[in-house]
């Protein structure tokens, strides 16, 4: 299953926006325009599925309030932000479709930090193929419309009809390795038993793993550092005195034994490497990954594009969709990516608009002509002002 459709309204920086989406999603634009929020459209939809988590949670705990939700070109009386997404198998057969709609009531619906204030369902639907099998606000919402601060999507005693569909909003990851946490999760405040979004806890995911899968997915990983660490010999995860685990490289050295490192010795490259390489096996649903160049050399982001096809391909239950952010010019090089994958963010005078590649006559004529995506997609999202800027530096 994967992602085949997003439609988002009054979104952050999308007033109006859609994307069709293929199974590796490339998104490219200009600093600030909305790439990360982009992405969060996703995990919006995961933190409310989640255990735990749910309307309210995801609307005022981890983003503050509608009002920080809701893109500053709202106007009214169209405001209620929606987020409608379309699910399809690996034939491009569209197996659901979810449609949300909400708006706010209370402290903090007009400005503000959110305190106080709730969110309200003013629309949920889904449709399971042609059925439609939800459509809120129903009878039991106009008797009692407390409920309209819940979603169907987080309530097990009503969502049995498309609970398949629950659960894929639930399996949707996102990664950002911070290396820092890595190294010292201990220095850093927990998440409190949310995702681990940035890395804090690969080490002791990697530990957890039972033995033959663990061992499976270090042999690839140690497959890829030995051709490009200097002197590498071998990747393993060991536990220390005190019973915590440690990733440990060894070293060729002139000591028969070599020479050892763990993680807090490791490059912020290559522990970026692990987890990114790490989280492509780990999973078959789909993984948001915000800048996974970010630390890594040139050549080795030229082939990130073949890994993460390589990786979805080894998926024995379909291929895992990567949704990805990037401003690599090296990244967008790679033949292997096609204009239909490549989404360009573009600013407008209010907000942003979302285009594929091959909205483009000007990139479809360039790549037609033999230039890279990167060579005729990249310039596009350059700061139109930025040699201004930079003369104007007194």
């Amino acid at each position: 299953m994967h992602f085949s459709h997003i439609k988002i309204r009054n979104w952050k920086n999308f007033k109006s926006a859609e994307a069709a989406l293929t199974e590796r999603v490339f998104i490219i634009g200009a600093n600030a325009a909305g790439k990360s929020n982009f992405l969060d459209a996703f995990r919006f939809l995961k933190d409310i599925a989640r255990t735990g988590g749910g309307l309210q949670e995801a609307v005022n705990k981890e983003r503050g309030g509608l009002s920080k939700i809701r893109c500053l070109a709202a106007r009214a009386p169209n405001t209620d932000v929606e987020i409608e997404v379309s699910v399809a198998d690996d034939s491009g057969r569209e197996l659901y479709r979810y449609k949300l709609a909400i708006s706010q009531q209370g402290k903090g619906a007009r400005g503000g930090n959110g305190g106080g204030s709730v969110a309200i369902l003013k629309k949920e639907e889904v449709h399971a193929g042609s059925n439609l099998v939800l459509e809120r606000p129903n009878a039991a919402d106009k008797d009692d419309p407390t409920l309209l601060q819940y979603t169907h999507l987080e309530q097990p005693t009503v969502n049995g009809p498309f609970r398949e569909l629950v659960e894929f909003f639930q399996s949707i990851e996102y990664l950002h390795v911070v290396p820092q946490l890595i190294r010292s999760p201990e220095s850093f405040q927990s998440t409190g038993g949310q995702d681990d979004y940035f890395g804090r806890g690969l080490i002791e995911k990697i530990q957890k793993k039972n033995l033959r899968t663990r061992d499976s997915f270090l042999r690839r990983i140690n497959e890829a550092l030995s051709k490009l660490l200097p002197h590498f010999e071998d990747l393993q995860i060991e536990k220390d005195e005190m019973g915590l685990p440690h990733l440990i490289v060894r070293y060729k050295h002139w000591r028969d034994k070599g020479a050892r490192q763990n993680e807090r010795q490791f490059s912020d490259g290559t522990l970026r490497f692990i987890g990114l390489f790490w989280a492509l096996q780990d999973g078959n649903k789909p993984i948001l990954l915000e800048e996974p160049e970010l630390s890594l050399h040139s050549s080795v982001i030229a082939w990130l594009p073949e890994i993460i096809a390589k990786m979805q391909k080894k998926k024995d239950a379909g291929l895992r969709q990567v949704i990805l952010s990037t401003h690599s010019f090296e990244l967008l090089r790679s033949p292997t990516i096609g204009m239909a994958e490549v989404l360009l963010l573009v600013p407008g005078s209010e907000a942003t608009e979302i285009k594929q590649a091959s909205d483009f006559s000007e990139i479809k004529a360039m790549v037609d002509s033999g230039f890279s995506l990167a060579e005729s997609a990249i310039p596009l999202t350059n700061p139109g002002d930025i040699e201004k800027m930079v003369t104007g530096i007194k």
